[in-house]
């Protein structure tokens, strides 16, 4: 029995005497340094200290990290933690190693106030609402143009307004033949109308004074008194289209007058009517002005004459010298073209007269087929191509069949004919 506890005794002095060794393990964690991934036991991988050049064999040579997120503040893009990037926050003058020196930011875009071209995010550029008197640091004081803060800032020529033609010839305004429309002006206005084609004559069997204009249109046969199957209360009728502007916000409404009346009366009908102190006036040459700037001026009706009159009416702008359209009244879809109708091609605004008539008169089969959502936007496009300006106009009847207020947003959506078409509004 007293001979086995030699050798057991043996092994144990051994194994205590230093005269075998374990690999080696610095921070005596049981792992050995050369499996270890972090040697010196400081809670920072090998590696990583080696690229944030930090002693990885000595657990007080720790990287700085400000925000404690393990990523070294060498090789951390915001050191701080505040979600500032730090080349950001000192190009917005705010110390990227302090989490409570933050970049003023209104409206939450990622881009400092000093930095963001729209501070607000209400889609006017700072200088623009400054320069206008809005306050670019308060996203509710802005104005609106056509349903979007945007297109206040597009010029009058490059913006597309769906346009309604001989807009009063509905039967909801009592004309019993040769309407062109189903639906009468409030139902076109709350649609997103906002260009009118209009007839003023004087009433059949008035004295042909001033106070007797009315709207009508005739259905083309000589001798019969355009106003034999219905005529429109023109000052009734321009007097709501104004009460409604006036309740609207940044829109801009257009007139083309065909007039069939002396100057002074037509003059004397938008007078009385509040259009006229509406008017804006065009110089032929001049760029035209953006649409926030002719709502902001009080001068946001743009009115176009068909026949010029010899006197001087400043306000009533010849439609043929200012403007200029495609043929009209074609009686099948194929025959529609680009080309100039009438007027000056020169000139950036234009309108694509897109109606079909059958024996002269206007065609509802014919405009659902002709306003159908992609058959009209095809039709835009390529002539926006060809001509190379938008049409500023697509002048429709029936506007309740297809969609071409809708074409319309689509067109106002892209900048150029080139552009992918976005979703269908």
């Amino acid at each position: 029995m007293k001979r086995r506890v030699v050798p057991v005794l043996a092994v144990i002095l051994i194994l205590t005497s230093g005269c075998t060794s374990g690999p080696p393990d610095l921070d005596g964690d049981g792992i050995s340094d050369s499996e270890d991934l972090d040697i010196d036991g400081d809670g920072w991988d090998n590696d990583i200290e080696l690229n944030c050049s930090t002693d990885q064999l000595i657990s007080s040579s720790v990287p700085s990290d400000i925000d404690g997120d393990l990523i070294c503040d060498f090789l951390d893009n915001d050191d701080d933690g505040d979600l500032w990037g730090d080349f950001t926050e000192l190009d917005c003058s705010t110390d990227p190693l302090d989490n409570s020196s933050v970049p003023a930011d209104y409206d939450g875009d990622m881009i400092c106030d000093s930095l963001d071209l729209d501070a607000d995010g209400d889609g006017l550029p700072n200088d623009w609402e400054q320069s206008r008197g809005f306050d670019h640091l308060d996203r509710e004081d802005y104005i609106s143009c056509h349903g979007k803060a945007e297109y206040c800032l597009r010029t009058y020529d490059d913006f597309t307004f769906a346009e309604a033609h001989n807009a009063y010839s509905t039967p909801e305004d009592g004309v019993l033949a040769g309407i062109n429309h189903l639906t009468g002006l409030q139902s076109q206005w709350e649609g997103g109308i906002r260009s009118f084609m209009l007839d003023p004559h004087h009433q059949m069997g008035s004295q042909n004074e001033k106070e007797d204009v009315v709207f009508c249109h005739g259905i083309g046969v000589l001798g019969m008194h355009p106003c034999l199957f219905g005529s429109v209360d023109a000052f009734s009728w321009l007097r709501t289209l104004n009460s409604l502007h006036n309740n609207s916000s940044g829109d801009v409404v257009s007139f083309l007058f065909e007039n069939q009346i002396p100057g002074d009366h037509l003059e004397y009908l938008l007078n009385v009517t509040g259009i006229l102190e509406k008017a804006y006036v065009h110089e032929l040459g001049d760029p035209w002005p953006s649409i926030g700037d002719l709502s902001l001026s009080g001068k946001n009706m743009v009115v176009f004459i068909q026949y010029e009159y010899q006197e001087n009416y400043t306000e009533l702008m010849s439609a043929w010298r200012h403007t200029w359209d495609t043929p009209y009244g074609e009686e099948n879809a194929e025959d529609m073209t680009c080309s100039v109708g009438r007027g000056d091609s020169e000139q950036p605004v234009w309108h694509l007269n897109n109606w079909l008539n059958t024996f002269g008169v206007s065609d509802a089969t014919k405009a659902e087929e002709v306003n159908e959502y992609s058959t009209l936007l095809d039709r835009a496009l390529v002539c926006w191509e060809e001509v190379g300006d938008r049409p500023t106009f697509i002048g429709v009847d029936y506007w309740e069949q297809g969609e071409v207020t809708n074409v319309t947003k689509t067109l106002n959506s892209m900048a150029h004919w080139s552009d992918d078409i976005p979703a269908h509004p």
